[in-house]
């Protein structure tokens, strides 16, 4: 499996019981890696044959001895991409644009393509990560703020738009956030709404994600996230510009209700999966679709979509042949750990 590639397959130690559920077998695996973690707050949402199934180690921050459950609010990262993507194909279905069409004429007027980009750039090649577009120097961004690089003004969108006047690898894979930064703000050009409403009336309020949230995250069931090295870290606030590229914050509970919506292939939501799962961009190494990756093995597909932030990682999976989802969230800046989690997973007991 490489479902992130170049990873070994951490295997917890001790075998599984044979004839366990998938559930108590995830969750022994979940229980051993906390273990060796065991400052970490882990939080999985599972959906096996429409199921739900909820398994939680850890506290929501080192000073606390409240637990995690499946109401504990993280911050999601670049999943919030994979809503996104929904979102655009949604507008295709009603006919407020086609993915393949130019993006020059869903940009608000203050955004000016040059003349070398005009007829070039497709709505498509910004979801599958192919635009060629300069994405933003977060390292700038951290000198201005390092608390909160992505509060980021229009005028960082304007310089980055306005000025460019070539494409780096143009259709080639290069991830990018100004690209679903951009998808963000054309959307909202064709509604006349905020993403933050679009996202509520479209995606949340249908799949019944009353946690999932926005511009206010101050509630008190939320975890307290750290970096790598284990400091303390804030999340990010809610930028209109930026929100669209990564900047919801939900629990396993109401990711769970996505995941099932998605397997359903029921309502809006689920229709636009059609859209969203197929193949854009594709290499010896990764295959692409609208705001997730696809991996195959074999005969069977499935499709997930990494976070990361400051203070917490997480990873949004499903597949739909073999009916499972999974979601999982913990509370600190650690890919590797997201890594071992999903792949240990997989290996034992999804593939």
């Amino acid at each position: 499996m490489k479902i992130i590639i170049s990873v070994i397959i951490l295997l917890v130690s001790g075998q599984l019981a044979f004839g366990q559920s998938r559930e108590k077998k995830i969750d022994s695996i979940c229980q051993a890696i906390q273990n060796k973690n065991p400052k970490v707050g882990i939080s999985i949402g599972f959906i096996d044959n429409g199921k739900e199934y909820f398994i939680n180690y850890g506290e929501i921050s080192r000073e606390s001895d409240l637990k995690v459950d499946e109401n504990t609010v993280y911050e999601i990262g670049s999943i919030t991409k994979l809503l996104t993507a929904n979102l655009i194909v949604q507008a295709q279905d009603e006919g407020k644009l086609k993915v393949d069409d130019f993006i020059d004429n869903y940009l608000p007027k203050e955004y000016i393509l040059s003349e070398k980009l005009k007829g070039k750039l497709k709505i498509s090649d910004l979801a599958s990560h192919q635009s060629g577009l300069p994405d933003f120097d977060f390292g700038k961004l951290i000198k201005l703020n390092p608390k909160q690089p992505l509060n980021i003004k229009k005028e960082t969108i304007h310089s980055i738009i306005n000025d460019s006047t070539k494409l780096s690898d143009y259709g080639n894979y290069r991830y990018s956030n100004i690209s679903y930064v951009l998808m963000g703000i054309m959307l909202e050009n064709i509604y006349s709404k905020s993403f933050d409403k679009l996202i509520k009336e479209k995606i949340l309020v249908p799949s019944k994600m009353n946690n999932t949230l926005t511009t206010d995250f101050n509630v008190k069931n939320k975890v307290i996230g750290y970096d790598i090295n284990g400091v303390q870290q804030d999340y990010f606030v809610w930028n209109s510009l930026f929100a669209s590229a990564g900047l919801l914050k939900s629990n396993t509970f109401d990711m769970s209700k996505l995941l099932k919506t998605l397997l359903s292939n029921k309502g809006k939501i689920g229709k636009a999966t059609s859209v969203t799962e197929k193949t854009f961009y594709k290499n010896t190494l990764m295959e692409i679709g609208f705001g997730q990756e696809i991996e195959r093995n074999g005969n069977d597909t499935f499709f997930y979509k990494a976070g990361d932030t400051f203070s917490c990682s997480s990873i949004f999976a499903y597949d739909k042949k073999s009916n499972w989802g999974i979601v999982i969230m913990i509370n600190h800046k650690n890919s590797d750990l997201i890594r071992e989690l999903i792949n240990t997973i997989y290996e034992q007991v999804l593939r």
